[in-house]
Order: C-alpha cells, then structure tokens, then sequence
C-alpha cells in the first residue's frame, strides 16, 4: 500500500472539526486509503465468517458430541447474544483508547475463541469457544463501523452500506469452504474445519491490520491529540497539515472529553432522534431477517434435496442474492439515502412476508422460492445495512461508537429474538401465520423511517462543530 502522491493543500488542525473538514475535500479514495479502509472493512468479513462457521456443520457437531436441543439454541444464539453486552463495551473502550488498538485486540480472541471451539470435546468447551467469539464480534462491529466512518469523506458516505456485501459474502465463503471439507471427508469432525478456518482467517487479518491500519485522525484530533493527528492525515490520505492551537468552547474552555458517564447525550437534542431511528432500523431488521430465516432452510431442501451437499448449494444461492442486494445498497444509498432507501426495503419485505404466510406451501415451487429471494434482495439492499450505518455517520467522533455500540447492542437482541422467539411461535400457530404475524416488524421499521426525516447523508453538516447537551455533574459529597 503506498502512501500515493501527496496533497498540496496545507491545513490547520486545531480539533476534531478540522481534520473531519479536511477528509471530506476528498471525493474520491486512491492508493493507500483505500487500501486501508478495505482492510478495516475486512474485520466486518470475520465478524460474519465466525458467525457463520457453526451453523454449516451443526447437524454433525450435534451428533458427535451428543448434545440436547436447548443446548443446541444456546450455542446458536451464543454470539448476538454475548454482543448485546459486548457491543456498547467496545463502545466505550474505543472512545477510551481509540479505534485500532480494540480492533486488533478482538483478532487475538477471535482466534482463541475459534481454536477453543474446534477442539472442543463436549458443551462446556464449545460454550466457552462461542462465547469469546461472541465478546469479539459484538467489540469489533461497533468499532469497525465508527472507523470507516471516520475514514470517509462525506462524499462516500453511502459507501458504509458496503458492509452488508461483505456479510453473505463471508457467509457463502463459508458454506464454500465447508463444501470442500465434506469433500475431503472430514466426516462428523467437518464443524471443526469450518470453525477452524475462521482462527486461520482472523490470524492472518491481525497481521495485516497490526501493519497497515491508521488510527483515525478525527479520533486523534478529538482527544487534542493534533501532532498525531497531522501525522495520521499525511499517512493515510497525502495531506500537508499542520498542528495549530487546540480549539476552545466560547468559554475559553478546551473541548469536554465524552466519557461513558456521558452516554446519555444520546437520547437528548439534537440525537435523540438519529438514536430512535438508527436502533429501531437495527432492532427491526434482525428480527425481520430472522423471522425468515427459518423458512429459507424449508425452501431450500425442497428444492435441491435433502442431502447435505444440495442443501448447502441451496443456502449458498439465497447468499448470493444477499451479496448482489448488499453490493447494491451502496448505490441505493447514494441514490436515494439510507432513509428512503430503508424504506423502500422495507415495504417490500412486509408485503413479501404477507404473502409468503397467507400462500405456505400453497403456491408452486419456483414462485414459493422467489419470494424469499425477494425478501432477500430489498432486505440487504435497504434496511439490512442502514441501521448500522446511519449509527456511524450521525455523531460526533467522540460519542460516535458510543452510538455504534447501542445499536448494534438492539441489533443484537433483534437476533436473539429471530433465534429463540420466532421457532417457538411457529411451533405454536405455524409457519404461515407466523411470517403473517411477524409482517408487524417491517411495518413497524417503514413507519419509523416515515416519522423520523433524518438522513446523514443527505445534510451538509460538520458534525464534530455540533454542541452536544451534557448532564450537569454534581460534586460527590464526602
């Protein structure tokens, strides 16, 4: 990755408004910002592979090691669900510490979750291999999403929703590399392969990431850290800037440090309603994406078997169409915003839902398998990316993953709820009436989108110039 030519502009960086000023001259990315904010980006593949590494050989690992079905819902629910937690702490320690540092630090327990996982002999083992995992993805989403955001330049603020591509990507990736271990006749030992290889993947994007990544030059900035900041600005982007004298509020005055004690700021002016939209979206297309996400496995096994191998190509086609909607968000987003594309997303998949209810198992096979592809497509493509992204670009840098960490802490519960709520109701008044039922949920989402006008990247706005309401803090008697 080469640094590039360097920019002529000179600049005074004097706070975290400066350096956001400075990055959204650019409109476009080359050399080596590109290249590092692909491997930022790459951190978000990891999070989605280890996801995904259990769920492929799950039937195997359920024999060999004998295990009940409760324990089997734990296990499967075991990282969105340790993310709930995980999520608003990687929040807060990146305000603390910065953006890499907590990045590099969830590739080393990535990794020891994984091996911990794939040696595992019996429940104990494995609950502990997940639950690392889990601490990780919920740390390094929140992270990773605050960091591309404080990478790009206003002009390529939809490029955020890239990260949706990136998710089925990872996904298929896995079923993929799966596919080649039943091949290989791994036998019921294939679930280990497949957790295996995500500790291979998360060494290897530790070594990469420890090299090339850049500490965010806002961040930097923000913490009245200006000589690095200028540094950070020259390496990554080219820019010729220079360290002027910290900014101060009209008091005279340095700028507050936000500290955790400050997360309520969130839920006041000018936020509160970036936070209700963002964590609604978030919450609303988890559970939506999980509400069919047991219907898909029906789907898909009819149409290519119930062998191992078709079924496993019959997950690995519906990925795909999330890849092409998820690459496709980006344009969406840049056309439409994230708003108005949410919104589009959707009311088609509440209409999709409708009908895949009120027509189970009644309509003929290859128009009872385009409807999920549908459901698929406008899901990535809309609501899936947006809630995560409008979280990144809404706040200012020193409560940004703050905010990335609350929702992706709802996001989170939303998949926890697909995981365990929508089996149990299925199981109750089933399939068709529950897609019906859970057709509320989009709903609830398209009316939130419709209520709340907010749209970062329809604003011209410098959001580190943004006052932010503190809570008054009272001495601490003796």
């Amino acid at each position: 990755m080469n640094d590039g030519p360097a920019n002529t502009r000179t600049a005074v960086i004097r706070g975290a408004g400066d350096a956001a000023d400075l990055i959204d001259t650019l409109k476009s990315l080359s050399g080596r910002a590109n290249g590092v904010w692909f491997l930022a980006l790459a951190g978000l593949f990891l999070d989605a592979y280890s996801n995904a590494a259990l769920g492929a050989g799950l039937s195997p690992m359920v024999k060999q090691l004998d295990l009940s079905p409760t324990q089997v819902g734990v296990l499967t629910a075991m990282a969105p669900a340790i993310a709930i937690v995980s999520n608003p702490f990687g929040g807060w320690l990146a305000a603390r510490i910065g953006r890499v540092r907590p990045l590099l630090m969830t590739k080393v327990v990535f990794a020891i979750g994984a091996l911990l996982t794939a040696a595992g002999s019996d429940f104990p083992t494995v609950f502990a291999g997940r639950a690392l995992v889990g601490i990780a993805y919920g740390i390094d989403f929140a992270v990773a999403m605050a960091l591309l955001a404080e990478y790009t330049p206003a002009a390529l603020k939809g490029r955020l929703n890239f990260w949706q591509g990136v998710w089925y990507t990872a996904t298929t990736t896995n079923l993929l590399l799966t596919l080649v271990f039943y091949k290989l006749d791994t036998g019921t030992d294939i679930w280990r392969w497949s957790v295996g290889s995500s500790a291979v993947f998360a060494v290897i994007l530790l070594i990469l990431q420890l090299a090339f990544l850049v500490e965010s030059p806002t961040w930097l900035a923000s913490k009245g850290r200006l000589g690095e900041s200028v540094v950070n600005l020259r390496r990554m982007y080219g820019f010729t800037a220079q360290e002027g004298q910290p900014e101060t509020d009209q008091s005279g005055a340095s700028r507050h440090k936000v500290g955790l004690r400050d997360a309520g700021v969130l839920f006041r002016r000018p936020y509160l309603p970036r936070t209700v939209l963002s964590t609604t979206i978030s919450l609303t297309q988890a559970m939506q994406y999980f509400a069919v996400g047991w219907y898909l496995p029906v789907i898909s096994l009819e149409l290519f078997g119930k062998e191992f191998e078709k079924a496993t190509l019959g997950s690995m086609a519906f990925n795909a169409v999330g890849i092409i909607g998820g690459c496709l968000s980006v344009q969406a987003g840049r056309r439409l915003g994230l708003r108005v594309s949410s919104m589009t997303g959707y009311a088609v998949v509440f209409v999709a839902l409708l009908i895949m209810g009120a027509t189970f198992k009644q309509l003929p096979l290859g128009l009872a398998a385009l409807l999920p592809a549908l459901f698929i497509f406008f899901h990535s493509a809309g609501p899936g990316p947006n809630g995560k992204s409008i979280a990144a670009l809404s706040y200012r840098s020193d409560i940004r993953t703050l905010g990335t960490g609350v929702t992706g802490m709802l996001g989170s519960l939303g998949s926890v709820a697909g995981l365990y709520l929508f089996p149990q109701l299925q199981a109750g008044i089933g399939v068709g009436n529950s897609l019906m039922l859970l057709s509320v949920v989009p709903l609830v989402g398209l009316l939130t989108c419709v209520a709340i006008k907010w749209d970062p990247t329809r604003v011209a706005v410098n959001l580190e110039a943004e006052p932010i309401r503190l809570q008054e803090r009272r001495p601490v008697s003796a």
